[in-house]
């Protein structure tokens, strides 16, 4: 996983993209009705209901704009919310606050809607054991914040990049001519660059599965398009050897009957790439 101070870099990197993005050379709006010296305020006004996500990142995009503006936060990130609800309120330079609107409506409606189906997935395998893991199936630009919300929801993060770990997965296998070559290969490219990076690898059936025991060094067996009864099979077969994840289509309606299997994790991309934004405004008191 990337350290504290890489993800902190990738959110100062989306919001300094997303404030050029959409002021370019000026908010024009404000900037011809609202004199320089006006000073404002505005209360975040929940007009849903699910968990909240996003608080501590509008604080970073208010700070980024104008480090003046002062934030009274009422409800922290992973609060359940309802309608009605405020958040926080901003007071500062009007302009600024205007300035700011977008980005963090954008940001918190999203991630607080992966959140919320986070949460809802965590729910679904209390007293399973099991963990819920999002995926690389992310928005291009802001992965750092989605991975964040899956967090913030009760989620747990899977690697963030091609680069914070080893993940061999069915075109890796067959272009490298198989599973014991993949991995093979790969311990030894570690060891050559010393690289001190953790090997999942996909199994696509019990022969797989069989054949990615023979060799040590593997973290993580992930155990892709399984069925029930395939899938006990599998963690029996693995047993203590390595960690287990189940993937692949797996739902609402099913997730829980694949923990019962006895995986350690189960990923999936819909935490991030099907959710319906949670509707929030921000309003001038």
């Amino acid at each position: 996983m990337i350290s504290e101070t890489q993800f902190n870099k990738e959110i100062d990197l989306i919001i300094s993209n997303a404030i050029r993005e959409d002021v370019g050379d000026g908010d024009h709006s404000s900037l011809a009705c609202i004199p320089e010296s006006a000073i404002g305020k505005a209360k975040l006004l929940i007009k849903d209901e699910g968990i909240l996500a996003g608080v501590d990142f509008a604080k970073k995009v208010f700070n980024y704009v104008d480090p003046n503006m002062k934030v009274e936060v009422h409800i922290e990130d992973g609060a359940s919310v309802k309608y009605g609800d405020i958040a926080f309120f901003v007071s500062g330079s009007s302009q600024s606050i205007l300035k700011s609107e977008r980005l963090v409506l954008n940001a918190m409606q999203r991630m607080s809607a992966i959140a919320t189906k986070t949460n809802h997935f965590v729910k679904l395998l209390d007293g399973t054991g099991t963990k819920i893991l999002d995926t690389r199936k992310t928005t291009p630009g802001i992965r750092a914040l989605e991975k964040w919300a899956v967090k913030i929801g009760g989620g747990e993060n899977h690697r963030f990049a091609l680069y914070d770990m080893i993940m061999l997965k069915d075109n890796h296998i067959d272009f490298a001519g198989g599973i014991t070559k993949a991995i093979e290969k790969t311990k030894k490219y570690l060891s050559t660059h010393n690289l001190d990076l953790k090997i999942i690898v996909e199994a696509r059936d019990l022969n797989e599965i069989k054949e990615i025991l023979k060799t040590q060094g593997v973290y993580r067996i992930l155990i892709d398009n399984f069925n029930y009864e395939d899938t006990k099979k599998a963690v029996e077969l693995i047993g203590d050897s390595c960690l287990t994840e189940s993937s692949g289509g797996i739902n609402e309606n099913t997730v829980r009957k694949y923990a019962e299997c006895g995986v350690d994790f189960i990923s999936s991309g819909a935490l991030t790439h099907s959710v319906y934004n949670l509707d929030l405004s921000l309003k001038a008191v």
